[in-house]
């Protein structure tokens, strides 16, 4: 991990500590709709990767998918862990500590969907977040769904803080990488680009891409 993806992971472990469950109990509504398009495709094994404390993974075992959440966050898995098990849905949820810059820890074609909201605009460099779109592909079935949100170039804080180059800016100590439509098409590249919807989230508020894609049907 280099030095920003360093200061990154103790932000967030710092974060989560002074404030648990700091974006709210209930499900995004990007997780609802996920969920929804997740059983429309008949998946039953969903990946979250970012799952933070968990408030989406909960969702989706609620919803009856067995899921593995990852992230890299000890203090939010832990939170998520006694969360779950607090609400009998410790058997549905498996929790893995992991850096998505590096390869995923599953088998090829072992999630029948991938979620991750707000994870894709991370601290994440345009070639890191290449090398993780395909390895989403490589653990997803043939026709797997993957459904990610990220911030977009007309967010209020875009362009404001500082400046550490490829569309990453950083304020109050979170570094976000902006989408513009363009790295949305390009990170679609031998997917079938199902949606690419605008949604807004939070008081300031956050201006976000929803993007559904899916693997090819060999």
């Amino acid at each position: 991990m280099d030095e920003a993806g360093v200061e990154q992971h103790a932000h967030w472990d710092a974060a989560y500590e002074r404030n648990p469950g700091m974006f709210g109990r209930s499900p995004s509504t990007s997780a609802i709709y996920a969920a929804q398009r997740f059983h429309d495709a008949g998946a039953t094994r969903v990946l979250e990767l970012g799952a933070g404390y968990g408030r989406d993974s909960l969702h989706f075992a609620a919803e009856g998918f067995k899921v593995v959440a990852m992230d890299y966050s000890a203090t939010g898995l832990q939170e998520l862990e006694d969360t779950a098990a607090r609400a009998g849905l410790g058997d549905s949820i498996e929790t893995q500590m992991h850096d998505v810059r590096t390869a995923l820890p599953l088998p090829d074609g072992s999630a029948h969907a991938v979620y991750a909201h707000l994870l894709l605009c991370m601290a994440l460099s345009t070639a890191e977040l290449g090398r993780l779109v395909d390895e989403v592909g490589r653990v997803l079935v043939p026709g797997g769904v993957f459904v990610y949100t990220v911030r977009n170039t007309s967010d209020a804080h875009y362009g404001v803080g500082i400046d550490h180059g490829d569309s990453i800016f950083e304020t109050q100590g979170y570094a976000v990488h902006f989408f513009g439509r363009a790295l949305v098409d390009a990170l679609a590249v031998g997917w079938k680009l199902e949606d690419v919807s605008v949604d807004e989230e939070g008081q300031l508020p956050r201006r976000l891409w929803r993007i559904t894609q899916t693997t090819a049907i060999i």
